[in-house]
């Protein structure tokens, strides 16, 4: 399963929020470089990541963007779910796949895109933080807080 490009820079994005931001609001430009995004696609991304309420954005010099919540609180389903819509009506997953036909596993569509959602929803920004600390992901402040246990 491949997951779109949108969602792809928009998990990245907001995990670079959480990893890097510390609470402290992060001009997209920065985490765009970060994460090689380009800055006017992020841009339209943390928009959607906006209004689902996952991000706080603030406007003017010394602007930028912060988590809406804890990372603890904020998982993959959420992100997933503010650029691409519900999981039950993403393209390729159930209806929308095209027409019925009785030759083919229609049953089987429901039953991944629960399986897949139920991934993202037990995964929370805030485990994610900690798998990138184990796995020494660089921070931008190597001084932040670690996610480690």
């Amino acid at each position: 399963m491949r997951l779109s490009l949108q969602v792809h820079y928009a998990i990245c994005g907001i995990f670079d929020l959480a990893y890097n931001g510390q609470g402290e609001l992060v001009q997209v430009r920065v985490i765009g470089e970060r994460q090689g995004i380009p800055t006017r696609y992020l841009e339209q991304i943390f928009q959607r990541l906006r209004k689902a309420e996952l991000i706080i954005g603030k406007r003017g010099p010394g602007g930028g963007y912060t988590l809406a919540r804890p990372p603890a609180r904020i998982t993959l389903q959420e992100v997933v779910e503010a650029v691409e819509g519900p999981l039950g009506e993403a393209e390729g997953w159930g209806k929308d796949a095209g027409e019925a036909a009785p030759n083919r596993p229609d049953f089987l569509w429901p039953e991944l895109a629960e399986g897949f959602a139920r991934v993202l929803s037990s995964t929370t920004l805030e485990q994610l933080c900690r798998r990138a600390a184990q796995a020494a992901v660089r921070r931008a402040h190597p001084e932040a807080l670690s996610y480690q246990i």
